[in-house]
């Protein structure tokens, strides 16, 4: 066995929870077969019935990391996990769904709930003891624990705020933006921002009531006309990140206008949560991590470089919890050790079988922008259809061709007319003869014997007669150079008188290779051709002879 994990840019991303659980229902039959699904023996219950019938919208963990709180729908309802048994403590319905909702104390004693039917519902141990109406449908919520207030923003330009101490609404803080998307509340400072859907940034100083600083975020990320949709301060208080809704994440200093870093998830889809992971082992700078109904981003807050990602299998992403200084769901052991309810995570981790998942998929093919607009498919941005990859996407091959062959319907007959081309050149390199050594002695006319050869078919080399270079009745007709043939002789050019010169220096290449000596047998033969009369007169009637018989 072994956990299903991914090692994106080469860090490992261990998938534990969220497996296939088995029904006890099951038959036996049916649980012998499941032994060869490789999903379902990776999978690992950390939790057990850590999952919801329908779906879960948000997660968040208690102060004293002891519970986790999860809500989810149809039907409305939260529950509330105990890490330290890894099981359901105990699930509450409610009338409406939840949009939204805090942990008021340190366990999970207190809690108040965001509805959709504009309703703020308290919970304490035992249940539900108290329920209030806010003036419009709310989006977000976040409490203040300093001063025991709870600040409600929604679908109005103002921000809602119930003291907890006294029990009643205080003064609304009036916003510059015609509605709020979130609320992000400072742990060192206490400053409030809210993310305007018109992209508007704007910070509150809970004492005075009043806004102490505006600035146009979406357009400084270079996203005008974009509304914000997620915010989130950093531990030191003096950064904030911020995503909007076309998936651009910016990195702003409060001391500047202009943002240090923008991150392009390239899908287009809306900023659901920001997070700024605690712990980064090994790593003297702050990791961001975002996320989108796609993806979950870690990438530096300074340069904006990737570290890793996580990408679910099954559904879209909802809402991202990172357990403080680890991870759940997904075990990053690069971002730090697991929990300490879970440590056993790390031996599984070091212990277990370990397979590398591929990184390139053998029927995607990768296309830059520029190639997806020559094609054609710019408008796919966001789709399932594309997969956004470093400085491109992945697109599947059979689509890719159909849309090659629509721009181009010509590329096809020019790809086969080169391979046909290919082909031939490769069946006449095929037909070449064993390449031998080159003769001493009428190297051309051994080159044009196995010429001939080769042109006759299969049947008509069975039943010829011995190779002339192979017959030693021959052999010192090739070796001797008295019986070299003067192909520059009167007689010669008589009996020969369509030979082609180049036609024969190919035949050489083809059927021979040079060796060692054959300059010393061109020289000779070059000799032989430059002859004085005494030689030609000594030996004329073996010169005649050779020459008649070709």
């Amino acid at each position: 066995m072994s956990l299903r994990f991914a090692a994106p840019d080469g860090v490992k991303v261990y998938t534990v929870a969220g497996g296939k659980n088995l029904p006890t229902w099951v038959s036996d039959k049916k649980k012998r077969s499941l032994r060869k699904d490789e999903d379902y023996n990776r999978r690992v219950e950390l939790v057990q019935d850590f999952e919801f019938p329908a779906a879960c919208q948000r997660i968040k963990v208690s102060a004293d990391q002891q519970y986790i709180f999860a809500s989810g729908y149809h039907p409305p309802r939260v529950r509330v996990y105990d890490v330290n048994q890894l099981s359901l403590k105990f699930e509450r319905h409610l009338n409406a769904e939840i949009v939204d909702f805090q942990i008021l104390s340190e366990d999970y004693s207190k809690a108040v709930f965001l509805c959709d039917d504009r309703r703020l519902d308290f919970h304490a141990k035992f249940g539900s003891y108290h329920k209030t109406r806010v003036p419009r449908a709310g989006r977000c919520l976040t409490y203040s624990h300093p001063t025991a207030e709870l600040f409600v923003a929604g679908s109005a330009p103002e921000i809602w705020r119930l003291s907890l101490e006294e029990g009643r609404f205080m003064a609304p803080m009036p916003a510059a933006s015609p509605g709020v998307n979130a609320l992000g509340l400072s742990p060192a400072h206490g400053l409030l921002a809210a993310a305007g859907e018109e992209g508007l940034l704007e910070c509150y100083d809970p004492r005075v009531r009043a806004s102490v600083g505006s600035l146009e975020a979406a357009r400084a990320a270079g996203a005008d006309g974009q509304g914000l949709t997620a915010l989130r301060f950093d531990d030191s208080g003096m950064h904030v990140a911020v995503g909007t809704s076309g998936g651009l994440v910016a990195v702003f200093d409060l001391r500047s206008q202009r943002p240090m870093v923008v991150k392009d998830h390239q899908y287009e889809s809306p900023i659901l949560d920001i997070k700024w992971p605690t712990t980064a082992a090994g790593r003297s700078r702050a990791l961001v991590a975002s996320a989108d109904r796609h993806i979950i981003k870690f990438w530096d807050a300074a340069s904006g470089e990737g570290f890793t990602n996580i990408e679910p299998k099954d559904g879209d992403i909802n809402d991202i919890c990172l357990w403080p200084g680890s991870g759940l769901a997904y075990f990053i052991p690069a971002l730090g050790p697991a929990p300490k309810w879970s440590s056993f995570l790390e031996s599984m981790t070091e212990e277990l079988e370990e397979r590398t998942a591929p990184a390139v998929y053998d029927d995607y093919r990768f296309i830059t922008r520029a190639e997806l607009d020559s094609l054609g498919l710019a408008n796919l941005v966001g789709t399932n259809m594309l997969k956004p990859y470093m400085h491109g996407f992945f697109l599947d091959n059979r689509l890719y061709n159909k849309a090659k062959n629509a721009v181009d319907p010509f590329a096809y007959e020019a790809y086969r007319a080169k391979r046909v081309a290919q082909k031939l050149e490769e069946e006449r390199k095929s037909r070449i003869s064993i390449i031998k050594k080159l003769p001493k002695v009428n190297a051309t006319t051994a080159a044009r014997l196995l010429g001939e050869e080769g042109e006759d078919g299969p049947k008509k080399r069975k039943a010829a007669l011995p190779n002339l270079l192979e017959d030693t009745r021959f052999k010192a007709m090739f070796e001797d150079t008295e019986f070299t043939i003067d192909e520059a002789s009167r007689d010669y050019k008589l009996l020969h008188p369509n030979a082609d010169p180049a036609k024969e220096r190919r035949l050489v290449r083809e059927h021979f290779e040079a060796v060692e000596g054959d300059g010393d047998a061109q020289s000779a033969s070059d000799t032989e051709g430059q002859d004085d009369d005494q030689t030609r007169a000594r030996k004329p009637a073996a010169r005649h002879r050779v020459s008649g018989v070709f």
